[in-house]
């Protein structure tokens, strides 16, 4: 499949080469295609990645990953050209720091996942991938089984490709809704960020699904 990934950091970067060993064609979109750090990940692809200016980044694409940090979500959207049509997989998280830390910059009423579709109104997006660190997207592997990634969005066959991608990633892929859900993953991050970061578990653990 033809991925571009907007956002050459360690999220996209890490996705980019995981699914470039995986046999997808990988496009970075970026401002500055000749950086240092982004040549250093198109290299690593070992021929299946290439990097972009974002208003070319998507011309081919089939699936669009949204790996920016929040901040620059929308502006890197329009350069990119409103990605009409295009499957978006979201990947940002709406984070900001505030007197008691880490928190959310919207919650209850709307999620990033959904600003994003506005700001992208006839993109189709799916929220995912934002629940887990870089790390845990380089390499799926647990001793305990699959890690869980929970995806959400309003277009079905949007959906089934996110559903493919991710499961192709080694993760449980599971469908968590319509796109207003994105309220509870976003959430869910920062629960991961806060385990991860301050309650001591470190970046190697995810979350899993355990069914009887």
């Amino acid at each position: 499949m033809k991925i571009t990934i907007i956002g050459a950091g360690s999220v996209g970067g890490a996705l980019g080469t995981a699914w470039a060993a995986r046999g997808h064609d990988i496009v970075y979109g970026v401002r500055r295609p000749a950086d240092a750090k982004v040549a250093a990940l198109v290299a690593r692809a070992n021929g299946k990645a290439r990097a972009a200016v974002l208003a070319a980044c998507a011309r081919d694409a089939e699936a669009v990953v949204l790996a920016t940090p929040w901040p620059a979500t929308e502006e890197a959207l329009r350069a990119a050209g409103g990605l009409a049509g295009r499957v978006v997989l979201d990947a940002t998280n709406p984070l900001s720091m505030g007197p008691a830390g880490l928190g959310l910059a919207v919650g209850h009423s709307t999620s990033g996942g959904e600003m994003v579709q506005r700001w992208a109104p006839a993109a189709k997006v799916v929220k995912t991938l934002n629940t887990t660190g870089f790390g845990n997207m380089a390499d799926t592997r647990f001793p305990g089984g699959k890690p869980l990634m929970l995806y959400c969005g309003d277009d079905a066959a949007a959906k089934r490709m996110a559903h493919t991608l991710l499961s192709d990633l080694g993760f449980e892929a599971v469908d968590a809704g319509g796109l207003i859900a994105a309220r509870q993953l976003e959430p869910l991050a920062l629960l991961w960020i806060n385990l991860a970061n301050k309650q001591g578990l470190g970046r190697n653990f995810a979350f899993a699904l355990l069914r009887r």
